[in-house]
């Protein structure tokens, strides 16, 4: 076990398998030592968040299911690794969205949720670049999306 996946049971988390696409593309594709992971929506066992933050969602869920999109991300990040996690160099950038009512402005802290976990599990190599984005709606009605570009050995 690397570095990694040992910071990963110390905190409690068990990758999920990773989702697979609901459309017509690929669940990340590697370019050199970059790897672009498509979006990962805030689904988990339990059947995700759902709705509109500042509306059906407060804030506080928001940015947990921020959290269960890093999760899902990584759980990609280790299939892209051939099941290695400890090959991943460097979180380069997340593109984050929530799907926000008209008066919800706390995007970024939302996002929080996902960049905290990269930061828990990763270490400095874990800080990235970021953008942090309100939108209309999300695939499915799901609160959060998050992708990834992540530098791989």
């Amino acid at each position: 076990m690397s570095q990694v996946e040992d910071r990963l049971a110390e905190l409690g988390i068990e990758l999920p398998r990773p989702n697979p696409p609901v459309a017509n593309y690929a669940p990340f594709v590697r370019m050199g030592d970059l790897i672009y992971i498509s979006g990962q929506v805030s689904v988990d066992a339990a059947g995700g968040v759902k709705g509109v933050v500042g509306e059906d969602v407060d804030a506080e869920t928001a940015r947990r299911a921020a959290r269960i999109c890093a999760i899902n991300l990584l759980a990609q990040m280790k299939a892209a690794c051939e099941g290695h996690l400890g090959r991943v160099k460097r979180v380069v950038k997340l593109n984050g969205f929530v799907q926000a009512g008209p008066g919800f402005f706390d995007i970024p802290q939302v996002l929080n949720g996902a960049s905290d976990l990269m930061v828990e599990v990763f270490g400095e190599t874990g800080r990235h670049a970021r953008s942090a984005v309100g939108v209309y709606r999300l695939p499915l009605n799901f609160a959060v999306e998050v992708d990834a570009v992540v530098a791989v050995s």
